[in-house]
């Protein structure tokens, strides 16, 4: 299970790519957009993969509770 500092860390990146791309967009400047743009992308990836993990965890929790009754 991803635990709360992974996800904080994550959804922070996203805040930080947003923040990038913005800034490029503003001063023209593609290089600093695209980076922007692609840890966005990054940190997106990261998330659904702490939410897969999640929904794992969650299945794994339920067949065992099925197994001790």
């Amino acid at each position: 299970m991803s635990d709360a500092s992974d996800k904080f860390k994550h959804k922070a990146e996203e805040a930080v790519g947003a923040a990038k791309e913005k800034t490029g967009q503003v001063t023209g400047n593609e290089r600093l957009e695209a980076e922007g743009r692609g840890d966005q992308a990054e940190s997106q990836a990261k998330q659904t993969v702490d939410e897969l993990k999640d929904k794992a965890k969650e299945g794994i929790d339920k067949i065992k509770g099925a197994f001790k009754r």
